[in-house]
């Protein structure tokens, strides 16, 4: 027993137990999925044990149903998630199945948590990744990775993020490569958080309906000017400098400034890079809706990370506890 006891003492200086010294998860017993049963039964584990169970279990990236029941058993890992006992794999994999109706939702509460820190700041970049699925996975298909030049098999994520590598909107997609609409729902859904100064993207966000709609919100677009085909391109480097001109006689732009806000794109690249760290990089899920889910649980373990080490006075950026 002593020996049990000075092993939960050494675990409570590890760093996954400073994943849950600064945040609660009570908020999770007030989605309607994991209420009681329409019996009156109740849980045996409670969904903010759970929830610290998988985030721990991320940490270590450690995946799938059965290696989290597995790694769960562990007294002193068991003990240090809030449990009184164990819990079975079927109560892991039932609560990954309701985790499912509710995942984006949990993510945008921990934005909320973020924002009320501060961690969010007056630019905000949008940009796409890869998802890479087993081959296993009869939902993910063959995609093209344009800045790799590469074809990959699996998905896609396009990731609004701002601050130190602080995700604070997301899409999963069928690939890399995400439509027009996806790009109009993930910046709505960041706006929906805080109104910035700048959004920056790439040249796949030249679209006119993308900088109008930021433009109205009173945002500045930053996206590099993509002539396409035609016969006639304009003279200019990013898209906005024609929107402005043409819809306003009062705001100028200098190019220079342009050019230093798209440079904290790779801002972005850095973000994305932090999230694979947390498991969104190789999913190990078979199916869309399982993997979509493991990762949404990436990005929430991005977020816990970043409060984490806000709350424990750490270097911006850092990704160890």
């Amino acid at each position: 027993m002593r020996s049990t006891g000075q092993s939960f003492f050494n675990v409570v200086e590890t760093e996954t137990l400073a994943l849950f010294e600064h945040l609660s998860f009570e908020f999770l017993t007030e989605f309607d999925v994991f209420a009681p049963t329409k019996t009156g039964r109740t849980r045996e584990h409670e969904p903010p044990e759970l929830m610290r169970g998988f985030l721990h279990c991320y940490y270590k990236d450690i995946y799938g149903i059965r290696p989290v029941a597995r790694q769960l058993h562990n007294t002193v890992v068991w003990l240090s998630c809030g449990f009184d006992s164990p819990p079975s794999r079927d109560a892991v994999g039932r609560f990954l199945t309701d985790l499912e109706h509710v995942v984006n939702e949990v993510f945008d509460r921990l934005v909320e948590q973020a924002a009320r820190r501060g961690l969010l700041d007056l630019t905000y970049c949008i940009d796409s990744t890869d998802v890479r699925a087993m081959l296993a996975d009869q939902d993910a298909s063959k995609c093209y990775d344009p800045t790799d030049d590469e074809y990959y098999y699996g998905y896609g994520c396009t990731i609004v993020s701002t601050g130190q590598k602080i995700p604070i909107a997301a899409e999963f997609t069928e690939s890399k490569q995400a439509p027009e609409e996806t790009a109009m729902r993930v910046t709505c859904d960041a706006l929906a958080v805080a109104t910035p100064i700048w959004m920056v993207g790439d040249s796949a966000y030249d679209t006119l309906n993308w900088h109008d709609h930021l433009l109205a919100a009173g945002v500045v677009p930053v996206a590099p000017y993509n002539a396409r085909s035609t016969d006639d391109p304009k003279d200019i480097e990013y898209r906005v400098e024609d929107r402005i001109e043409q819809h306003s006689e009062d705001v100028q732009l200098k190019q220079a400034i342009l050019d230093e806000r798209y440079n904290n794109r790779t801002g972005v690249e850095r973000t994305n890079d932090a999230v694979k760290d947390c498991g969104l990089g190789h999913v190990r899920a078979r199916g869309r809706v399982h993997a979509r889910t493991e990762v949404f649980l990436a990005l929430c373990l991005r977020l816990v990370v970043a409060i984490t080490n806000y709350e424990r006075g750490n270097e911006p950026g850092c990704e160890k506890l």
